[in-house]
């Protein structure tokens, strides 16, 4: 969800050349699966379109080559930081709540996986408001002239 709904805000923002993103899960369950199907209806529903995503496992030697990698919730955070060789490599991961304007006590991002379907909506407004603020953020440098 975060990946398509992070790249179409992003385009829409007119960044989305300016940025390379992709989705990695920390376990190898899933690898070459497409999104729960629950997943792809959700975003749908708002006019994203999930149905060509196919898992896959992080790998820790892509850290050197990404300035930020987003967990979803701690446990990811805590692998990922795991996995990280360097404190440099560390500080590239962040939780994507930490983004969202407004968050409240909400920091993770939970998995909807094992419950109703309306979970999957809520899960998608979390993930909305929260790539939201990442874009906002990054706006200001991705749309800034290099040339001069």
């Amino acid at each position: 969800m975060a990946e398509v709904v992070f790249r179409d805000l992003a385009a829409k923002a007119g960044i989305g050349a300016r940025i390379a993103s992709s989705s990695a899960g920390t376990g190898d369950w899933h690898v070459g699966e497409p999104a729960d199907h629950r997943t792809v209806e959700a975003l749908h529903r708002r006019g994203y379109d999930g149905a060509t995503h196919r898992a896959r496992q992080f790998d820790s030697d892509w850290f050197d080559d990404l300035d930020l990698v987003v967990a979803l919730d701690h446990s990811h955070k805590r692998i990922l930081d795991h996995w990280a060789a360097t404190p440099e490599n560390q500080a590239k991961v962040a939780l994507l709540m930490d983004f969202a304007p407004h968050r409240g006590d909400t920091l993770d991002v939970p998995d909807p996986y094992y419950s109703d379907d309306a979970m999957f909506d809520t899960v998608l407004d979390l993930i909305e408001r929260a790539c939201a603020g990442l874009v906002h953020q990054l706006e200001p440098a991705l749309k800034r002239d290099f040339r001069r």
